[in-house]
Parts: C-alpha cells; sequence; structure tokens
C-alpha cells in the first residue's frame, strides 16, 4: 500500500502531469466563460469579427513569411468568430519582450568582439565571386568567415561520441555545452563522469539545455544538480504550462566547445538513439563536424550571447580574451579551405538558414544533396529546389524511412508530388531515421548543422550550423552521401498517388503547415 500511494504521489507532482492538468484548466475556463458570454452571443460574435477582420488586415499588412500569414488568414476566416482569438492567444510566434530584450543587449554587448577578416573574404573572392557573396551575406549578420580552421566530417552519431569524448577528456581550461536534449542513459552518464571530474579538477564547466527539449527526459531538479557537481547550469525559456506561442522559441542548437580551439557541431543530441544505444525508430542517422582553429571562436562567442543574456554577470572585452582560439593554442592553425559557422535567431526576423539553403540551391551547377528528418517547406523553399531541378541540377532529397512522428511523417510526403513532378529525386532511408542535418553541392559547397527543412527550424528555432567552401571535409560528406543514398529507396509519383480524402487531407495539412 505504502508504495502504491508513493508511486501516487510521484505521478501527481510528476512535471508533465501538472503540466497537463494546468492547461486543462485554461482549457475548461475559456469554455466556462463562452458558455456564460453567449446571453450577449450577437454582441460578442459582432465583436470577435470585427476583431478577424483588423487581424486579417495586419496580418495582410506583415512581414511574416506568407506561407505563415496565408495559413493563418484561412483559419481566421474560416472561423470569424473563433478564428481571431485563436490568433490573439497562440498567434505570436516571436520570442517573448524579456527573451528578446535581454539576448538583444548581449548580441549589442558581444558585437566588437567579432573580427571583420575582409582578407579571408577578399581571398575567397578571388577564388568564386558568389561564394564570396553568400559569405558577405552571413557575414552581414554577425557571421564571419575564416581560414586557419579545419573541420572534420563524422558520418554516423557513434563516430563523433568516440571524438566529443577524447576531446573533453584533453580539456583542461573550459568546457560550453548546449543542447537541445539531455536524457539519462549511457551517452549522457559517460560525458557526466567526464564534465564532472574535469570541474572537480578546476576546469570551468558550463551547460545549456532546452527546458521545451527536455521536458520529459530531466527532472525539476537538473539544474541544482548539476551545479551541486560543480557544473554550472542555465535550462533555457522555462516551460510554462500556459496557452501560449512563446514556448515555440527553442534553443535548438548544439554546440560543444572546448578550450577556445575544439568545437563540435552537428544534430547529435546527448540521448542514447543518436549513438544507436537505443533503438527507437530503426537505425538512427545522424551527422555532425569538429571545427579546430579560429573558426572556434564564434561558437564561443554564440554560446556566451545566450549564457551571459540569462546568467547576469558584469564583463568587459577584456575578460572573453582567456576563451579566445590562441589564449590555450599559441601555435598557428593549419588552414584547410574557408570556415564559416553560422547561427540563425527568430529575434531579428532574417531567415539565415533558409536564405543559405536558398542561395546555394540558386548558384547549383551540377548537383544539390540534403539530408533532412522533415520537409516542411514554404513557396520559397519548394520553388528553389524546383527550379534548380528544372534546369538540369540533380536535387537529391532523403528523408526517413521509418519516422519519428506519423502525422508529421504524412505532412513531409504530402511535399512531395510537387518536387517530383519538377525533376526532383527524393529517397526514403530504409534502415530507419535519419536526423542528419546536411547539404553539398558541386563538390565545393556544404552545410552540416542543426537546421531542419521544416517551418520551426527555419523560423522559430534558435539554430547553428558550419559552412564550408573547398575543405577536405567536404570530401568524406560527398562519400557519406553516396552511401547513405545506397542505402535509400527512391520515391516515385505512384508512391505518392492519393484518392480524394488523401489529397484532401494532404492539402489541409500544407495549409496550414506553419501553425504545427
Amino acid at each position: 500500500m505504502g508504495k502504491a500511494l508513493k508511486k501516487l504521489a510521484l505521478a501527481v507532482t510528476d512535471r508533465v502531469f501538472v503540466t497537463g492538468v494546468m492547461i486543462l484548466v485554461q482549457l475548461f475556463w475559456f469554455l466556462f466563460v463562452f458558455i456564460h458570454l453567449t446571453r450577449y452571443s450577437a454582441l460578442l460574435t459582432a465583436l470577435l469579427q470585427v476583431a478577424s477582420l483588423v487581424i486579417v488586415l495586419g496580418l495582410v499588412k506583415s512581414d511574416d513569411n506568407p506561407s505563415y500569414r496565408i495559413a493563418w488568414i484561412t483559419l481566421v476566416m474560416a472561423l470569424p468568430v473563433f478564428g481571431g482569438f485563436c490568433y490573439l492567444i497562440a498567434g505570436n510566434k516571436r520570442p517573448s519582450r524579456r527573451m528578446r530584450k535581454r539576448i538583444e543587449v548581449e548580441r549589442r554587448r558581444i558585437a566588437p568582439l567579432k573580427p571583420t577578416l575582409t582578407q579571408a573574404l577578399e581571398r575567397l573572392r578571388e577564388r568564386d565571386v558568389r561564394a564570396a557573396g553568400r559569405s558577405e551575406y552571413l557575414k552581414r549578420y554577425g557571421c564571419p568567415l575564416y581560414e586557419n580552421s579545419r573541420a572534420t566530417y563524422y558520418p554516423i552519431g557513434e563516430e563523433m561520441f568516440a571524438a566529443m569524448i577524447e576531446a573533453l577528456e584533453a580539456a583542461e581550461h573550459f568546457i560550453f555545452m548546449e543542447y537541445f536534449i539531455i536524457e539519462d542513459g549511457e551517452m549522457w552518464r559517460k560525458t557526466l563522469e567526464v564534465l564532472q571530474r574535469k570541474a572537480r579538477a578546476g576546469v570551468d564547466v558550463r551547460l545549456i539545455y532546452d527546458d521545451f527539449g527536455c521536458l520529459t527526459l530531466l527532472p525539476n531538479s537538473f539544474v541544482q544538480d548539476m551545479e551541486s557537481r560543480g557544473i554550472k547550469c542555465l535550462r533555457f525559456n522555462p516551460f510554462v504550462p500556459f496557452l501560449s506561442m512563446v514556448m515555440n522559441t527553442r534553443d535548438h542548437r548544439k554546440i560543444m566547445v572546448i578550450d577556445g580551439y575544439v568545437a563540435f557541431n552537428g544534430g547529435i543530441n546527448l540521448a542514447d538513439e543518436y549513438i544507436n544505444r537505443k533503438v527507437v525508430n530503426g537505425h538512427w542517422k545522424d551527422t555532425g563536424v569538429k571545427v579546430r582553429g579560429d573558426a572556434v571562436w564564434s561558437f564561443t562567442l554564440m554560446f556566451l550571447e545566450m549564457w551571459n543574456a540569462f546568467r547576469r554577470e558584469e564583463w568587459d572585452c577584456e575578460d572573453f580574451d582567456a576563451f579566445r582560439p590562441h589564449a590555450h593554442h599559441p601555435e598557428a592553425f593549419e588552414t584547410d579551405g574557408f570556415v564559416q559557422p553560422f547561427d540563425d535567431s527568430p529575434l531579428d526576423d532574417e531567415p539565415v538558414s533558409a536564405t543559405t539553403y536558398i542561395d546555394i540551391l540558386a548558384q547549383a551547377k551540377r548537383y544539390a544533396y540534403i539530408f533532412t528528418p522533415y520537409l516542411i517547406i514554404d513557396d520559397l523553399m519548394r520553388a528553389a529546389l524546383a527550379n534548380a531541378a528544372k534546369r538540369g541540377v540533380d536535387v537529391r532529397i532523403v528523408t526517413p524511412g521509418i519516422p519519428d512522428k506519423k502525422l508529421v511523417f504524412r505532412l513531409t510526403r504530402s511535399n512531395y508530388p510537387p518536387l517530383l513532378s519538377a525533376g526532383v529525386r527524393i529517397f526514403e532511408y530504409t534502415p530507419g531515421f535519419i536526423h542528419a542535418k546536411s547539404m553539398l553541392s558541386d563538390d565545393c559547397y556544404g552545410l552540416v548543422g542543426t537546421v531542419n527543412l521544416d517551418y520551426r527550424s527555419l523560423f522559430l528555432h534558435f539554430e547553428c550550423g558550419t559552412y564550408l567552401y573547398g575543405a577536405a571535409a567536404l570530401d568524406a560528406l560527398k562519400a557519406d552521401k553516396l552511401a547513405t543514398l545506397a542505402k535509400c529507396r527512391e520515391v516515385t509519383t505512384d508512391d505518392c498517388r492519393e484518392g480524394f480524402w488523401g489529397r484532401l487531407l494532404d492539402a489541409v495539412l500544407r495549409a496550414f503547415a506553419p501553425l504545427f
């Protein structure tokens, strides 16, 4: 009996349970208020219809993504009484005012620390004018182009994790880690053991994790537990059980920086499915890169910008000198092509990741190969993919063969027909789930990072990636692309034939995809 009561107490106090109860209470409250206002139904209906009209006009005028605006306009016009009310509750896709203010202040403070590196851009311009233009665009949004750097590509999570542990073991001064998901298991326990040991040895260990991403995976006491082990910890955007789109703003980045001159970036989180120690949806295919050299400075600043925004500490520019690449590595770094770490933020209303993808597609001459776990794209991205294929570029997209979310998988597949008809080739990874987010074009241009081809990654989340030009790592990226394609099943138009109701469902899903 005692054990049963203990289990009941744990269930009732469980964070997810409490969150669900609070949201249900809010829904019942809205229903209660609505029922009691029905006596004023005519006046209420008129007021809501006027409000909906104002919202539609505001959406038409706004600079939001066209697909996002169309989705909301459709919903508001289809449900003139409740559509505007829904938009007022859930239509704000921007971060909270408090979050914007904190990050924007920190971004302005850190901006002077970012190098201009005009010589690197000039050298790239001598080799490839259009590539230099792309790098100039990324630089405009705070992402410098680097030489004196080398990238190593990892085609599978197990290989990258082994390299991560090796680098952690070699840390002598500081370790910065920022992840969307952390889950107890072999991967996290092995990582935590090293982090705790390094913290005891005097290494400055800091960890950021996304609270929503870990909502069902970590206890409320996780921050306190880490601090007790000597690991400084920050929970990004603590989840509040309120009906609001503010919680859509998530830190989807995956960054590990060690001693200022080694960094890891890619799709790999700190959970066992990412290294196939736990089978969730067949074989888990994920990728990433290790960057060594001057380019690591950008990843360091990405982390510190987020850290300092929410762990308020006074600092001067000189305080950052201890984190620079050469602070603990006085020797010159080897140059291997051009390396340009980039981040994407919902704060500036500039879709950096989407624009970079579209630009590569627009300039592709021979081929463009893409790995993405989700294919939920707007008209601009769809047109870029289709137009590249129509002018003879070999465009290939690899998506999962075994989905992690069935409705999202259906939405992904609903985007196949127009792309296939334009000549884009689509492949599904038959061994399981492909979580890799990467692109390679013409042997020269490569992207590896955290960005999915979906609305959340492209417009709502904090994301990051590594853009490579002329680097040896691109050879490894290409070899992995070809090897992975050999394990895939190519999708044909016959696979996409649906009856009337199936086509109708796909049309509805695509129309409201930006709201998912």
